[in-house]
């Protein structure tokens, strides 16, 4: 039998995305730091214990060594949703074989990976069950099975599910795995679990495989946050869930009490954090208990950073997919929830909550505390081509009457075994493919640009975005948080770095943006030219005039016209230069 004290584990994550759980960096979902505090609890000594992401293994061959070496290795991993990532490309399949061939001691796979595997993370897909040549394959919680699989002996489990004190230990104990992480700790953001499980079973969803809803007491959660704010982890997401509002009740009615021991004590242990944002918010939930709702929503923006988001699966705004797919909120009740939210916690920091929701040149210039964001699926049962004209007239509707979105968000179906989709599968998706594809640049063109505008009007600053690649001669970078804005910066600025930026033109999804404040006596053309109102000739002046004691000096010498408040995006520092743009 395998002493646990002399036991080699190696933890490879391959990413998870699923309805209510980031795992793809920046992110770190639960799973490895889960297992990391299962192991310990069942004897293995930290140190013996290694942590790569399947990024590091790509990048660093020398790795798998550790893939090789181990006596147990645990490949964590599992796409539910189709996505698009920037910080990190999750693990295909030939990828997970690879690791279960080199393997040369015992070999366990879990995550949500369990619930099917596809030729691709794409939507559109069929998944089936699949082994992938692994030793163990966790049909239950991973973490369960490697507590258990250690306590044997590495002789087997049975597949369970681990209880809340299990996993409110475990937490704790695996918070120290995140030192190993390559983006550790500037740039990483911890999803925090409050429950999982889902009161309502829509066709499409894989959460609730995992049963009714189940709660972790706000003391566990806090305490979780606490030891990971002591390995350095500054940027949090409570993104583990199926309904924010729902937490601590009986999962479906909001418990405004729990809400608040829970954003409050994160706040007492972690008082240094810089990112506090969550997921999944049940729009339902907000129309069926209104006044509990926006108590919750209000302690929600009391305590957050800006530029939260509250996911919505509205999913269709068509009566009859709704009702062929079981879909909880219609168009009409959906709509309601987001003008609660909007008028809660559409506020900005430095002005009155209770002038929200705010846009516009008077507008402060940050981002709100908390907006909507709507989730659309296609290829459901029942889906025909007036699904999307009422899917386009609900959101142009959002638009006309005045309030915001933060995104919206327009998926394929993946179809899993255990859902009712899966007798569907994903032929209409794919029957629709060219539907579809015209249906999303037309949300893209009369919605989400016009929108963006009005959530982050031109001004705006966003501090801390982290400088991530270049292309085409600009850096691109985000802050940490959900659904971040992609932010494009003129020039080639070293990687890595953190910086304040100003919101200076809009596209669909993303927006461009200029240091700030932009320093006038060292910027470049292209920075200055991407200010709104600034062409090539008013550019030319000020670069030829300065140095500048002041803006007013720079507004006065290359005659800025009056409509451009140059005060929003720059300042004149005489002496004190940038670092130089590579």
């Amino acid at each position: 039998m395998t002493d646990p004290e002399t036991l080699s584990v190696t933890i490879v994550d391959g990413y998870v995305d699923e309805p209510a759980h980031f795992g793809v960096p920046p992110y770190i979902s639960t799973y490895p730091r889960y297992a990391a505090g299962a192991l310990v609890d069942a004897g293995v000594p930290r140190e013996r214990i290694t942590y790569h992401t399947i990024d590091g293994l790509r990048d660093e061959p020398d790795r798998w060594r550790d893939v090789d070496e181990a006596d147990l290795l645990i490949y964590l991993g599992g796409m539910t949703v189709p996505g698009k990532y920037v910080g990190g490309t999750p693990a295909e399949p030939d990828e997970v074989r690879k690791l279960a061939w080199t393997a040369s001691g015992t070999s366990l796979m879990g995550g949500p990976v369990k619930f099917g595997v596809g030729d691709e993370n794409a939507g559109a897909t069929e998944t089936e069950r699949q082994d992938l040549d692994f030793d163990f394959v966790a049909k239950g919680d991973v973490e369960a099975a490697v507590h258990d699989l250690v306590e044997s002996g590495l002789e087997g489990f049975n597949n369970r599910m681990r209880d809340v004190d299990e996993v409110s230990r475990w937490a704790q104990e695996g918070a120290f795995i995140v030192e190993q992480h390559p983006n550790h700790p500037d740039y990483l953001i911890a999803e925090l679990e409050t429950s999982r499980g889902c009161a309502y079973r829509c066709s499409f969803c894989t959460e609730p495989l995992y049963g009714n809803p189940s709660f972790r007491p706000p003391p566990t959660v806090v305490g979780e946050v606490d030891a990971l704010s002591d390995y350095g982890v500054r940027h949090f997401r409570i993104g583990r869930q199926a309904d924010i509002l729902a937490y601590g009740g009986d999962g479906e009615a909001p418990n405004p009490d729990a809400l608040r021991q829970l954003y409050s004590g994160i706040r007492e242990v972690a008082p240094d954090l810089e990112t506090l944002h969550l997921d999944n918010m049940n729009p339902i939930t907000i129309v069926e208990w209104p006044e509990k709702s926006r108590e919750g929503i209000r302690i929600i923006a009391e305590h957050n950073t800006p530029g939260d988001t509250a996911a919505f699966g509205l999913e269709s705004a068509d009566p009859l997919v709704q009702e062929e797919n079981n879909l909880n909120v219609s168009a009409e009740e959906c709509f309601e929830a987001v003008k609660i939210v909007n008028e809660e916690a559409g506020w900005r920091p430095g002005e009155e909550p209770a002038d929200a929701p705010t846009f516009g040149d008077d507008a402060p210039r940050r981002l709100p505390k908390l907006l909507p964001g709507i989730n659309l699926l296609h290829g459901l049962k029942g889906e025909r081509e007036e699904t999307y004209e009422r899917n386009m007239d609900f959101l142009q509707r959002v638009y006309d009457e005045g309030y915001m979105l933060r995104r919206v968000n327009i998926r394929q179906v993946m179809a899993f075994a255990g859902t009712d989709m899966s007798d569907t599968g994903a032929e209409i998706a794919k029957e629709h493919k060219k539907l579809f594809k015209r249906y999303k640049r037309r949300v893209r063109e009369e919605i989400d640009n016009p929108m963006l505008q009005r959530v982050a009007p031109p001004g705006t600053v966003l501090p801390n975005v982290h400088l991530e690649y270049h292309e085409d001669g600009r850096t691109f970078g985000r802050q940490l948080g959900t659904y971040p804005l992609l932010v494009g910066i003129p020039g080639e600025r070293e990687l890595g770095r953190t910086i304040d930026v100003a919101v200076v033109d809009h596209g669909y999804r993303s927006v461009t943006g200029v240091p700030y404040p932009l320093d006038l006596n060292d910027a470049s053309m292209d920075e200055l030219t991407a200010i709104p109102g600034i062409g090539d000739r008013t550019a030319g002046d000020l670069v030829i005039n300065r140095p500048y004691e002041s803006v007013a000096d720079a507004d006065a010498d290359a005659n800025v016209g009056t409509d451009l408040d140059l005060s929003r995006f720059a300042t004149a520092t005489q002496g004190r230069k940038q670092e130089p743009v590579n």
